[in-house]
């Protein structure tokens, strides 16, 4: 038991990569469909994006919070997604920090819903 705790250990630190999962910028990526595939590559990437907009990918797909901001540095849009599709509460905001309710409201499967 205690090899294996230690070979577990050693693992994480000496790969903390596979451990935590990867981290690249979003501009490291490319998009082929609607999967993100890491440049130079042909395998769907899967761990935390960076950069704008930033969230995390799942096989290529969003999948969970993901941000965007405005090239002066204001929060645009904010929301969660489910197998790539928007899905709950999202937020949109103008360049001056308001929001935007016209983009604004809750949606399911991709859809907005109200």
């Amino acid at each position: 038991m205690r090899h294996i705790l230690t070979s577990v250990v050693l693992v994480v630190l000496l790969f903390p990569s596979l451990a935590l999962g990867e981290t690249v910028k979003f501009e490291d990526l490319v998009e082929r469909g609607e999967v993100y595939y890491k440049k130079f590559t042909d395998i769907p990437f899967s761990g935390t994006v960076t950069g704008n907009p930033q969230g995390k990918l799942k096989n290529g797909i969003k999948d969970g919070p993901w941000v965007s901001y405005h090239d002066n540095g204001q929060l645009w849009s904010k929301g969660t997604y489910k197998d790539g599709k928007k899905k709950g509460p999202w937020v949109d905001y103008y360049k001056d920090g308001t929001v935007d309710y016209g983009w604004t409201g809750t949606f399911k499967d991709g859809v907005k819903v109200k």
